[in-house]
């Protein structure tokens, strides 16, 4: 992509667990916090299978992330860096969608309206798709062009739909040389109309 060709915020959308909302940080405090498993870091976590990076028992992981997204608010989970005000300025400029592969909207609808107020949140389309695979038909439906995702396979996917992908870094998603990818939220506000 050309860099001095901003994206329109109108025609891009963005995942919530890994983008705009730290869902890793929220992992790693609550394994501890509440189940004293604290030997591990962010950094660890070098795949999107938990499970396959990490000594701790699979029903545990389960459970924490199943409290994550039953509900976000009580769980503590913070924005990324940067996404709140990124999130702000492009709420000025338009609508701004957020699609997540999460089964519920309305833990995800509570955590914006305690995060932002009214004139954000007024401007903010959530998807709840309850799948990865099919969120390229929600962004297809929604004539965006282009998307960022923590979840590599959801880029590679999406590549293939006629969608422009970016990869938001995270630890589980390093390595990805051939997807375009965003270090964080200053460098994804770089290309974006704003």
């Amino acid at each position: 992509m050309d860099r001095k060709v901003k994206i329109p915020v109108d025609k891009i959308g963005f995942d919530f667990d890994g983008v705009i909302a730290d869902t890793g940080e929220n992992f790693i405090r609550l394994a501890c916090e509440e189940y004293d498993y604290c030997s591990f870091r962010l950094e660890d976590i070098t795949s999107f299978e938990v499970e396959g990076c990490i000594r701790m028992p699979s029903e545990i992981i389960r459970k924490i992330f199943n409290d994550i997204l039953v509900d976000s608010l009580a769980t503590g989970l913070q924005p990324v860096p940067g996404a709140e005000e990124a999130l702000i300025a492009m709420t000025k400029v338009s609508r701004v969608n957020v699609i997540t592969a999460r089964p519920l909207l309305e833990p995800m609808e509570a955590w914006f309206h305690a995060h932002f107020d009214d004139d954000v949140t007024s401007k903010l389309n959530l998807v709840a798709t309850g799948s990865p695979e099919t969120k390229g038909q929600y962004i297809h439906e929604l004539g965006l062009s282009y998307f960022v995702d923590d979840r590599a396979e959801t880029c590679e996917q999406l590549l293939g739909e006629d969608i422009t992908p970016f990869v938001f870094e995270q630890p589980w998603n390093r390595n990805q040389s051939h997807l375009q990818s965003v270090r964080d939220w200053q460098h994804l506000r770089q290309l974006i109309e704003v």
